[in-house]
């Protein structure tokens, strides 16, 4: 049998049981019982941090399987000849939902309606732009980008997909764009929805002359890391009130009491909260399950990350 361990109780009990498998319970808080057995880890979905470098303590550990699509604060802390799998496609929901709910809530002035509702305010009745009709570039067109743009659709709007390379389109947009493109494209589009993995060639990616091209009164909706916008450059196009901004993620994060960005009209805020939602753990669960037992079978594994 082969020892893998979950996060927590509720994950065994999701996962159930995987022949060839034994399940065990350890949230990487000191080192596990039977370090010198644990062939797999899967680590907790949110605050493994810096506990992460507790992985080096497991003398036999070849599989590292994430809950989460991003790695990037991961392979620093990964021992040599361990592999990582990500889970690309389990937050394809949540995080397009978000992206879609962002959306139409800053277009539709959402926040002005709540603020109004805490105040007990019958705002008077005017006209909100409608997301129908609007010109969206999806920047970002691995599985949740595509997951963005099918959601998007429905809603009668054009479709722009950027990817890093340009290549073939699919049944959702007729080609994919390639990223050198987004200085001729940027200027046409009303809303950007940026759902890029966060890396060296990501970082700073929306600058100030990203948003320089996009039009007065566009809307950025940022659903992939907050360190792929650069903050101050985003403050001073949204005080100016050139931009409005959706942002799940931001730089820093959790963003301080006393940041501007709270405060800016035009700007709405959540919590990184992308793929926390109820779709999470019925697909994390049966990706484990997938995985696991390709694993214990000896068969190709799933989501498998490239380290330099």
């Amino acid at each position: 049998m082969t020892l893998v361990t979950l996060p927590g109780p509720e994950w065994v009990d999701a996962v159930g049981p995987v022949s060839g498998i034994e399940l065990a319970v350890w949230d990487l808080d000191g080192v596990p019982d039977r370090a010198d057995e644990v062939r797999v880890v899967v680590p907790p979905y949110i605050g493994a941090g810096e506990r992460l470098a507790v992985l080096s303590q497991l003398p036999h550990l070849e599989l590292v399987q994430l809950l989460t699509a991003g790695y990037d604060n991961v392979l620093a802390v990964l021992p040599d000849g361990v592999r990582l799998a990500n889970a690309t496609g389990v937050h394809d929901a949540s995080t397009a939902e978000l992206a879609v709910a962002l959306t139409l809530a800053s277009l539709r002035d959402f926040p002005d309606f709540v603020a109004a509702q805490r105040e007990r305010t019958w705002l008077p009745s005017v006209f909100h732009e409608s997301l129908a009709d609007k010109r969206v570039l999806v920047l970002g067109y691995g599985s949740i980008g595509r997951a963005v743009a099918a959601r998007l659709t429905p809603f009668e709007v054009q479709v722009t997909a950027v990817a890093s390379r340009a290549r073939a389109g699919d049944e959702l947009v007729r080609s994919v764009h390639g990223v050198d493109e987004l200085p001729e494209l940027l200027p046409h589009h009303d809303v950007v929805v940026v759902i890029v993995p966060l890396s060296d060639q990501t970082a700073g990616l929306v600058d100030d002359e990203f948003l320089a091209a996009m039009p007065d009164g566009s809307l950025l909706v940022n659903v992939a890391r907050g360190g792929v916008v650069e903050t101050d450059a985003l403050v001073r196009h949204a005080t100016a009130g050139r931009i409005r901004a959706a942002l799940d993620v931001t730089d820093p994060e959790p963003l301080p009491a006393d940041h501007p960005l709270w405060g800016l009209p035009g700007v709405f805020i959540t919590p990184h909260v992308g793929g926390a939602s109820t779709a999470f753990m019925p697909r994390a669960a049966r990706l484990l399950q997938e995985q696991l037992g390709a694993y214990a079978a000896g068969r190709p594994l799933r989501n498998l990350v490239a380290r330099d």
